[in-house]
């Protein structure tokens, strides 16, 4: 894949970055250089390789899923100006 300054104008212009027209043609080399070694991936023979998410072996740490209010409900609305049956009273802003 190659990317060409139209496409890096583009791209900038989306992610609405300010790239001066002089700049283009050496971040279009740069993009380029990256995709390569992102191409260069494809050649990594990955077969039987489980994914990792640690470079330790490790099992997460699992809790249980329990349902609770927190028993923070107090300590939550203690610094509110205003509150009722621990929820926060606001002004109303949409009639």
């Amino acid at each position: 894949m190659s990317v060409d300054e139209a496409t890096v104008r583009r791209v900038a212009t989306l992610a609405r970055i300010a790239v001066p027209e002089a700049e283009l043609p050496a971040l279009a080399g740069e993009i380029n250089t990256i995709l390569g070694f992102v191409e260069q991936l494809s050649e990594v023979d990955v077969e039987g390789v489980e994914p990792m998410t640690s470079v330790t072996p490790m099992s997460m740490k699992m809790r249980d899923d329990v349902v609770t209010d927190g028993a923070k409900s107090d300590d939550i609305v203690a610094n509110a100006p205003a509150t009722e049956d621990h929820y926060f009273l606001v002004p109303k802003v949409v009639e």
